[in-house]
């Protein structure tokens, strides 16, 4: 793979390293300049990681806020500080006397709108400080409760003490805080025992490859077959494909209108759309102002 390549790869992350490892194997497996990821996965957790090479970096914060889906184990009797297997145990309780329809029960509360509070070992931050190295000294700082949205959540099997289930979730929900709620509402505590993030931002699993089969395809000078272009990444942002006169202007980041666009695609208030040039490449990122004519740039990729 060239240095300079462009592009996104979904990666597998194993259990056991964390998330900033991994992308450092990707960015040297594909000998690129520059690599980042939208979205951590905390170290026992596998699963999607989306890995941005290059100029594709700049797009990272439009995978951040998009929805997620995950597989996981709760834990039922065991209360950890971490919330997850990781941590120190608090409390143990016989979870022997929840039912299935206890669970299930308890499950529906959680589905939709709620309020979640931040757990304090996490990477957001109080005044700079990383939240997670302020509880490792002893000193834990809890941020006020958020709402996130519980798309989806389901059952799949259950086995006391452990429970299986399926989540699709809002960007910034913790399916560890979620365990641990669920088992204080079941009166036994609980804890997220195992942690598989199914998809992100419109990436599935079934797309992503092991640093293990990354090596493989990178000895064999293939990786560019694994390679998603920046265009093709953008799931479901609406295209506008212009002509080169126009993609000229816009490449350098000129002053476009939305009447130069009228004859490729009406455009709503507001709305954030993906230009491509007549061979399918991601030349910028644009919105449509809610008022005036004059399109507002988020980003303009050079080729």
């Amino acid at each position: 793979m060239r240095p300079d390549t462009n592009g996104v790869i979904i990666v597998d992350k194993p259990a056991g390293t964390t998330s900033a490892r991994v992308l450092a194997e990707v960015k040297r497996l594909c000998n690129v300049k520059k690599a980042g990821h939208a979205g951590t996965l905390d170290p026992f957790a596998t699963g999607v990681l989306v890995c941005c090479l290059n100029q594709a970096t700049r797009l990272a914060s439009f995978f951040l806020h998009d929805r997620k889906k995950y597989r996981g184990t709760l834990h039922l009797g065991i209360e950890t500080d971490t919330q997850d297997p990781t941590g120190q145990v608090l409390s143990e309780k016989d979870a022997t006397t929840v039912t299935a329809a206890d669970i299930r029960r308890v499950a529906d509360r959680f589905t939709g709108t709620i309020e979640q509070v931040p757990p304090a070992y996490s990477a957001l931050k109080h005044k700079g400080t990383p939240l997670y190295r302020l509880a490792r000294k002893g000193q834990p700082f809890q941020k006020p409760p958020r709402k996130v949205t519980i798309e989806q959540l389901t059952i799949l099997e259950i086995g006391i003490p452990f429970v299986n289930f399926e989540v699709t979730c809002s960007a910034g929900t913790y399916i560890r805080t979620l365990c641990a709620d669920m088992g204080r509402q079941l009166e036994c505590g609980g804890h997220l025992k195992s942690l598989q993030r199914l998809g992100s931002s419109g990436f599935a699993i079934a797309e992503a490859v092991t640093i293990d089969d990354l090596a493989k395809l990178a000895a064999a000078d293939t990786l560019d077959g694994q390679l998603i272009s920046m265009a093709d990444a953008l799931r479901g942002m609406p295209a506008v494909t212009v002509g080169p006169d126009l993609a000229g202007r816009i490449g350098h980041g000129q002053q476009v209108s939305r009447s130069d666009l009228m004859d490729h695609q009406h455009l709503e208030p507001m709305a954030v759309f993906k230009v491509l040039d007549e061979s399918g490449r991601l030349l910028a990122v644009m919105s449509s102002p809610e008022e005036g004519q004059r399109l507002n740039y988020s980003c303009v990729f050079n080729h």
